[in-house]
C-alpha cells in the first residue's frame, strides 16, 4: 500500500483522505537541511517509534519501538557516519530529541529520504508525525492522531510514499 501526499493539505491512503500539513516552504526536489521543505519523490518507510508512557501500543503491522530518553537523529552536516540515523543521547553531534514536552512525536514513521549512503546537507529527521494544529512544518508531514492511528492500521510493513 502506498501513501500519497497529493498536495500540502492532503495525504491518501487506499480509499482515505487524511488532512495533513507539510514543510513551511512548500515541497523540492533539491531538498537541503533546514530549508523547511518536505522532499519529493517516492520512499519507503521504516518502523513506528511511539511513547508507550503516552500512547499505548497502536494495531499496526509496522515494528513498533519505543521512544526512550536516550534516543535522538543525527541532523549534524559534519557527521558522515551517523546523518540521518537513530543515535544515542548524549552526544557530541547535532540531532533531534525524540522524547519531547510536546505530542509531535508520541508517535511517528521515519522516511527513509536520504536514508541509505545519506548526502551531507541533503536532509534529515524527515517524519510523518503528529499535529495539533496544521502549521506547516520543519519538512515532515504531519497528521492529527485520530487520522495517524487509521492510518497506522492500513500500512504494511512495505508500504511507501510518494511525495508529490
Amino acid at each position: 500500500m502506498t501513501i500519497i501526499l497529493k498536495n500540502k493539505h492532503t495525504l491518501k491512503l487506499g480509499d482515505f483522505y487524511f488532512k495533513c500539513c507539510i514543510g513551511k516552504k512548500g515541497k523540492s526536489i533539491k531538498k537541503r537541511e533546514g530549508d523547511m521543505k518536505t522532499p519529493k519523490g517516492f520512499f519507503r518507510i521504516e518502523h513506528l517509534y511511539f511513547r508507550k508512557d503516552r500512547v499505548k501500543k497502536p494495531q499496526t503491522y509496522l515494528k513498533c519501538l519505543n521512544i526512550k530518553k536516550n534516543l535522538g537523529w543525527c541532523n549534524d552536516v559534519t557527521s558522515k557516519k551517523y546523518y540521518n540515523k537513530l543515535i544515542k543521547i548524549p552526544s557530541k553531534f547535532k540531532h533531534e530529541k525524540l522524547l519531547r514536552k510536546d505530542n509531535k512525536y508520541d508517535l511517528f514513521i521515519p522516511i527513509k529520504y536520504n536514508y541509505s549512503n545519506p548526502v551531507l546537507g541533503n536532509g534529515s529527521c524527515i517524519f510523518i508525525h503528529l499535529t495539533k494544529n496544521y502549521k506547516p512544518t520543519a519538512g515532515c508531514i504531519a497528521l492529527n492522531k485520530k487520522d495517524f492511528l487509521i492510518m497506522l492500521k492500513l500500512l504494511k510493513k512495505n508500504s511507501k510514499i510518494k511525495i508529490l
